[in-house]
């Protein structure tokens, strides 16, 4: 399983055996739909990987945006990664319970925010626990380290910017939720959402770009296949969009992985566009 850009994603083997390396950071990174029942502080306080540092991606968000977990400003981003412990020089691993969802929304965070030293855990929590390896409900003591934020805004994309991509088509739109949603036939798991999908956005359900016996990303040639099927030219530049802005860092994963150019994330996602009355939606195929 050999990547072009291998350097995003960590084995369970990897990380056990530089748990304790002193460039290394462990980040939990679990998120869940309120439709989940699962309560990601509550897991992570209960049974963690030892030495990891819990990343709430609601908390570390722009508390003063109506909109779900918007990313923040770079002084507040880092000022809250650096009480956890997190900074300049840090080889940081992210991992969730999903597993991938919601590692891959703070793997994308940290890049941009200009931190690049960041992986993701392949397979997740539940990998990691299935495996026999040790967890712990130890609170860890992190040591406060500096974080420079940079904004690269290649990685970042608005609604006024995603209305003006869709009219002159210089990049590819790719949608991450699930086909019925996109297509207009399952309602949103959040209220008062409009059904459908944007004009000539490309649909690639996240959740197939995920092995589903072993929760780990696909092989490269298999991220291939899927993202050729869904459409998606590699050599254009994609702004990735889904419900809320997690689960199309999924997305934007499986891109940087395969060597395609790098993603864009469309921070408001569904949760801005389909709440609004002036963004063109479509149903179908």
């Amino acid at each position: 399983m050999s990547y072009a850009r291998p350097d995003a994603l960590v084995s369970t083997e990897w990380l056990a055996a530089h748990l304790d390396a002193p460039d290394v950071r462990v980040v939990d990174g679990s998120f869940y739909l309120p439709a989940q029942k699962r309560d990601s502080k509550a897991e992570y306080a209960a049974r963690h990987i030892p030495g990891a540092v819990f990343f709430d991606i609601d908390d570390i968000s722009d508390s003063d945006n109506p909109l779900p977990h918007m990313m923040p400003a770079p002084e507040k981003f880092s000022s809250r990664v650096r009480k956890l412990g997190l900074g300049d020089g840090n080889r940081i691993v992210v991992y969730d319970g999903s597993p991938m969802m919601g590692a891959t929304r703070v793997w994308w965070m940290f890049r941009a925010f200009g931190h690049k030293d960041v992986a993701v855990l392949d397979g997740g929590l539940p990998k990691w626990i299935a495996e026999g390896r040790p967890v712990t409900d130890d609170p860890p003591q992190p040591r406060e380290r500096h974080f420079t934020a940079r904004l690269d805004s290649t990685l970042i994309r608005d609604v006024g910017q995603v209305s003006r991509l869709i009219d002159s088509k210089a990049e590819q739109i790719v949608d991450a939720r699930a086909t019925p949603r996109f297509r207009g036939e399952a309602p949103e798991p959040r209220p008062n959402l409009r059904m459908g999908h944007m004009p000539g956005a490309l649909n690639m359900p996240y959740t197939e770009l995920i092995d589903s016996r072993t929760g780990t990303m696909l092989p490269d040639a298999e991220l291939k296949a899927k993202l050729a099927a869904a459409g998606i030219d590699p050599a254009k530049k994609v702004t990735a969009s889904c419900g809320s802005g997690v689960s199309a860092c999924v997305v934007a994963l499986a891109l940087y992985l395969t060597g395609a150019k790098e993603a864009a994330i469309y921070d408001g996602s569904w949760a801005e566009w389909g709440s609004r009355q002036d963004t063109p939606i479509v149903t179908g195929a």
